[in-house]
């Protein structure tokens, strides 16, 4: 049997806590995330994921694929170059990913993120 989901479902309650590995460093940002579907062998989730202007430093523990629908952010990699993604961009950060997402204007993106 195969199962059809999508995303985006606004009945899904959101988290409105930072998640695990982002951790402010400059300005006031806030984010919101919706997970609308984790795998039956909970490997991966997907939904979609808003934040307000600010900086973030994230360590990923876990692949992702993200598509960016709305704002401008800034993606820069430890020792890496920064990276200017804007709607319309895709995006894919490795399970290794540490670096800094500095949003110039609100971020609202959909997600995929392989956790095993």
């Amino acid at each position: 049997m195969s199962t059809l989901t999508r995303i985006i479902d606004r009945t899904v309650e959101p988290i409105t806590t930072d998640l695990d590995g982002w951790k402010v460093v400059s300005g006031n940002p806030t984010m919101k995330t919706w997970i609308e579907y984790t795998s039956p062998d909970e490997s991966m989730i997907t939904g979609v994921w808003e934040a307000t202007p600010g900086t973030y430093h994230a360590t990923y523990s876990g692949w992702e694929f993200i598509h960016i629908m709305e704002g401008e952010v800034i993606i820069t990699p430890e020792g890496g170059e920064p990276k200017m993604c804007i709607a319309g961009d895709a995006v894919m950060l490795e399970a290794d990913f540490v670096g800094t997402w500095e949003i110039k204007e609100k971020i609202f993106k959909h997600f995929a993120i392989k956790l095993k």
